[in-house]
């Protein structure tokens, strides 16, 4: 009597991709891995990733890579759902991190915006606020930037598979600087640059066309951005505040700092 050949496909562990409030940027560096991807995709069994297959499985999940903020009171449901389902739950970008540039409105009056912009407000149902994955489940892992670097999502992913710790930057974008020659355009130009407080991750890219960073990555461990205030101190305090105001505004060290230069 011959036995049935295992089911392999259902042995690989089970990835779901999630989106909430975002650009899908994030997702879409999983796509754009080219030559990576087939080897990812041959190695997991993908049960749910919209963005890439209108195929869906229900849970439970080994692992759920979530991309967004929580920014509506579905959204706020659906995330409790997806981590009770879910062996292994990691956040990845700015707005999953830290709330994105959507959470801007967590520093205004949303309803003022909602009657400026929509021809039809009745129809908008949002919350007051625009927050972190983590500000309302357990978070295992999270991914900053804005997009993700596709490199440390291969990374996690390989680390996940192997059943390993990820190896991921905790240098800041400094770090990357000097690493790629460049002149510090904070010191040679005078030009606000968050380099020295902001993860690296992004190897530079902005000061490497001479521009300042833009703290995509959000802060680093054990950065001190009132010591950064010494070298920017040449600008005004409404251009300190929209330095910390941007993708990252509601990670600690950032809001607490652009806190800090509201008048």
């Amino acid at each position: 009597m011959t036995q049935n050949a295992p089911d392999t496909e259902v042995s690989k562990p089970k990835l779901a991709v999630w989106k909430f409030t975002s650009c899908d940027g994030c997702q879409l560096s999983l796509l754009d891995c080219e030559d990576e991807l087939l080897a990812v995709a041959d190695a997991v069994h993908i049960s749910h990733f919209v963005e890439a297959t209108r195929h869906t499985e229900p849970g439970p999940y080994d692992l759920s890579i979530v991309e967004g903020s929580i920014s509506t009171e579905e959204e706020r449901n659906k995330i409790q759902q997806i981590r009770a389902e879910s062996k292994v739950l990691i956040a990845i970008g700015a707005c999953a991190t830290a709330g994105g540039i959507q959470s801007l409105k967590n520093f205004a009056q949303v309803d003022d915006y909602i009657q400026k912009v929509y021809a039809h407000p009745e129809y908008i149902d949002t919350l007051k606020t625009a927050t972190p994955i983590s500000d309302h489940v357990e978070v295992d892992l999270e991914l900053r930037g804005c997009p993700i670097s596709k490199s440390q999502l291969l990374e996690l992913l390989n680390a996940f598979l192997n059943k390993r710790h990820g190896n991921l930057p905790r240098s800041s974008v400094c770090m990357e600087c000097k690493l790629a020659g460049n002149a510090c355009v904070l010191v040679s130009q005078g030009v606000a640059c968050l380099g020295p407080v902001t993860q690296g991750g992004c190897q530079a890219l902005c000061p490497s066309f001479n521009r300042g960073c833009f703290g995509c990555f959000g802060p680093k461990e054990n950065c001190h951005p009132e010591a950064l205030d010494a070298a920017l101190g040449h600008l005004a305090e409404p251009e300190k505040l929209r330095l910390y105001r941007s993708y990252n505004a509601m990670a600690a060290k950032f809001k607490r700092q652009g806190d800090s230069h509201e008048s």
